[in-house]
């Protein structure tokens, strides 16, 4: 992925904290037939140094079949258009343009499928409760019944890739002078559009860094 150098995030923690967040990602495979793509609902997984991303897909998608195969999970996070009005810098010299701040992760490996029921219902139980154990009313895997359950881990395969390489980008206008980024913050937190309060406040959350480090 390229990414200019004031973008890179290359800290773990905070890679893996993004991951699980977004919990979304478009898996792509390189098979014999070409590319391949599965966009699925992700578990992280760590063991030891160790990590992996865990999906399932349906018996009939051939993703699974593609065992061995290098691998790159694109997990896309909050994304917004930035409007040039918001800099300081345009009443000052008017040199600026519309750009697109956005958070990425790539997660690159190799993957192999897993199909034991008490695995699948291990793995489908892991990510349901972290969608649900802040609910009044958590839904359980237990709670459906073990016929269906038989039913729905013979129509499904596991996925699992050990991840060997992590990076990130964190476009969040860096570059910008404070007055600039200041203007931005401000303008994204009046928007109305997907993803711009998010953006905003990873912004802030970056200036309290940029604050703490001076």
């Amino acid at each position: 992925m390229y990414m200019p150098s004031s973008a890179r995030e290359e800290r773990r923690d905070v890679l893996t904290a993004a991951m699980r967040d977004i919990q979304f990602a478009a898996l792509v495979s390189s098979g014999p037939e070409g590319l391949h793509a599965s966009h699925l609902p992700v578990l992280l997984r760590e063991v030891g140094d160790d990590l992996f991303i865990e999906a399932h897909v349906a018996k009939g998608n051939p993703h699974w079949k593609l065992g061995g195969a290098p691998t790159l999970a694109i997990f896309q996070g909050p994304q917004a258009y930035i409007h040039p009005g918001w800099y300081e810098s345009k009443k000052e010299h008017g040199r600026v343009v519309p750009t697109w701040t956005y958070i990425a992760v790539h997660a690159h490996g190799s993957i192999e499928a897993f199909d034991a029921k008490h695995e699948l219902l291990d793995h489908v139980g892991r990510l349901t409760s972290q969608n649900e154990e802040k609910r009044a009313e958590p839904w359980a895997v237990t709670d459906a019944p073990e016929k269906y359950l038989d039913a729905m881990t013979r129509a499904i395969v596991g996925i699992r890739m050990r991840v060997e390489r992590i990076e990130g980008s964190w476009k969040l206008n860096q570059h910008k002078s404070d007055a600039d980024r200041a203007g931005v913050v401000s303008g994204l937190a009046a928007e109305e559009r997907t993803g711009a309060h998010a953006v905003s406040a990873q912004m802030q959350a970056l200036e309290a860094e940029r604050q703490g480090a001076r």
